[in-house]
């Protein structure tokens, strides 16, 4: 099912997404389960927001499609390659993407975004699946100028505005090779699978939280496929998986 998080007026709402309406639940389902109240809204009178906002942390995978590591002149990593957003990058659909004056050089990397839904830590491969609430959409944006500069890749990855997520949450996909594409002002930039990932999502899950302690809401990025290019003021930018829905956002220019 695709659970949403909106807002039709005051505050945050949780629901679940039936033809053109949504079915109010009566709240966050990740702790209060799938329990609907009497309301239904139509979904032109709401406007979906982030589908999650993590407690702690966003965990992210970098070079995690082959295809990607060598358009920017990278080897494959032998072992998964970690890095973590904060979670004040993140913005829901239709937020903007502020272009920092800090950078010259912003990117867009379409990915699939996992949920967790348990406390977990130490999780074995084949346990995976137990702590995964659901599936959405996400941004990586980067200022590739100062991932290069910097040398370690928090700054360039972490900027406010720096993690789009949405539109919903798909509760029961299952990751197969549904197609992931990007488009820039209508134009297709990547066109991937996200069976093409090296490591999996199970792996990735096992990986991280053999480091640390995965919160219910954390989300893990598990990487980009090939396409990845520059983001301009005006320009807006669109990630489509396969399964889960469209996540669009407008690019502006911050203000210094």
């Amino acid at each position: 099912m695709k659970v949403a998080r909106f807002s039709a007026g005051a505050g945050a709402r949780y629901g679940i997404i039936d033809g053109d309406e949504i079915v109010v639940l009566t709240g966050d389902p990740m702790f209060n389960g799938f329990e609907p109240t009497e309301e239904r809204l139509p979904l032109s009178e709401i406007k979906l927001l982030a589908p999650v906002i993590p407690r702690s942390k966003v965990v992210a995978f970098g070079r995690n499609y082959a295809e990607h590591a060598k358009e920017l002149g990278n080897e494959v990593p032998d072992a998964p390659m970690m890095f973590i957003k904060p979670n004040t990058s993140v913005v829901g659909p239709g937020d903007a993407i502020m272009l920092p004056p800090q950078s010259e050089e912003i990117a867009f990397e379409g990915e699939l975004a996992v949920i967790i839904g348990s406390i977990a830590k130490n999780v074995a491969l084949e346990d995976a699946d137990s702590v995964i609430f659901g599936y959405t959409i996400a941004n990586d944006v980067t200022a590739r100028d100062l991932q290069k500069k910097d040398g370690q890749w928090s700054r360039a990855k972490g900027f406010d505005t720096f993690c789009p997520l949405g539109p919903v949450i798909e509760t029961e996909y299952v990751v197969g090779s549904q197609s992931i594409r990007t488009t820039v002002n209508g134009d297709l930039k990547q066109d991937g699978t996200v069976d093409q990932m090296i490591h999996s999502v199970a792996a990735q899950v096992a990986y991280a939280s053999a480091a640390f302690t995965l919160l219910p809401g954390d989300l893990i990025l598990t990487g980009t496929p090939a396409g990845v290019g520059p983001l301009v003021n005006g320009d807006t930018v669109e990630i489509t998986i396969e399964g889960i829905g469209t996540l669009s956002n407008p690019v502006r220019r911050a203000s210094k």
